[in-house]
This record gives structure tokens, C-alpha cells and sequence, in this order.
């Protein structure tokens, strides 16, 4: 997830403070990997130095230190939309790590059944343990954990298809 995009689409709800951008973009996005502090301010430095957010006065501040709040500008508001309007480049990770694990198997013990056997018993019980996690959900964590089961499915019908093809695999590495 791209911060300065989260950040924007926050702000073109409404103006607000750094350390409030974090806590939204932590209870949308960051359940399994909050998203620093320190990142939240650096993306809105970077974002007001090119002119897509900018400072505004604080009319409701207390008497306590004083709080930054950030607004979205034109400009900040046509990225944004230009981001969210172009489609994602799909990921074809050619340069997978269970494939390379696999390979690697095959030249050091000239087997990787066993890896991939292994590996095959983690990703269910990974899968278990999301679908354990998934009932109760609301509907953001839901769909965040489709999506990572989603991914695991297709780790494992690649696992099953590569299983049924290591003596071939083997053969073309020569080994």
C-alpha cells in the first residue's frame, strides 16, 4: 500500500492532523503491519513539498502544544484521482521464492519433495488459522484475509502442479 495515496484519499474526506491520519490508516490498512509514525510525517512533508497537502490554521486548537492539520490540495487531489483511476500492475512474481527454494533443493539435495511437502503443510495451517480468525470478522479484516487466502490457494495448486513435475524440473537443471 502505497502511504501518500492513503494519506490523500484521507485527506479529500476532510482536513486533519498527522497522528489522525495514522490511527484511520492503522484501523483500515495496518492490522498486520501498522504503518510508522515517523512515515505518516515524512510522506506528508514529502506531499506538502510538492504541493498536494498543505498546512492549515488550527481554529479549534487548545491551549496544549501546537497540532499540524493538513489539508488536500488541487493538486494533491488530481493525483489521487489518477492513482485510483489507473489499474494496478498485475504481479506475476516470476522470481518467486517457493520456486527458487525449490530449485535450490533440487541442486543441493537433488530432491525437494520434502520441501515442498513441508511448505504445503504450512500454508494450510496458515489457512486454518485465517478462516479460524475470518469467522467474527468485520467486513474489512474479512476481506483482507480473502485476500490472503486467495493468494495461499494459488501457492498451493502451484505447489501440487510443481510436485507432480520435479523429475522433469530436474532434468532441465541437468542435475
Amino acid at each position: 500500500m502505497n502511504a501518500q495515496y492513503s494519506i490523500l484519499g484521507f485527506l479529500g474526506e476532510s482536513p486533519n492532523y498527522g497522528y489522525e491520519l495514522k490511527k484511520m490508516y492503522d484501523k483500515l490498512f495496518g492490522q498486520y503491519k501498522p504503518i510508522l509514525s515517523g512515515q505518516i510525517y515524512s510522506t506528508l512533508s514529502r506531499l506538502k513539498r510538492d504541493e498536494k497537502v498543505e498546512e492549515i490554521k488550527d481554529l479549534d486548537a487548545s491551549n496544549g502544544p501546537e497540532r499540524i492539520k493538513y489539508a488536500i490540495t488541487k493538486k494533491g487531489e488530481q493525483a489521487f484521482e489518477a492513482w485510483l483511476n489507473t489499474p494496478e500492475e498485475p504481479s506475476s512474481q516470476f522470481q518467486a521464492t517457493l520456486y527458487m527454494k525449490t530449485v535450490l533443493a533440487l541442486i543441493r539435495d537433488g530432491e525437494a519433495s520434502n520441501y515442498l511437502d513441508s511448505q504445503k503443510h504450512a500454508h494450510i495451517e496458515h489457512m486454518r488459522q485465517l478462516t479460524k480468525q475470518r469467522r467474527g470478522s468485520d467486513i474489512i479484516n474479512t476481506l483482507l484475509i480473502d485476500h490472503s487466502l486467495f493468494h495461499l490457494e494459488a501457492d498451493l495448486r502451484w505447489i501440487d502442479l510443481t510436485s507432480s513435475r520435479l523429475i522433469k524440473l530436474k532434468e532441465n537443471l541437468c542435475l
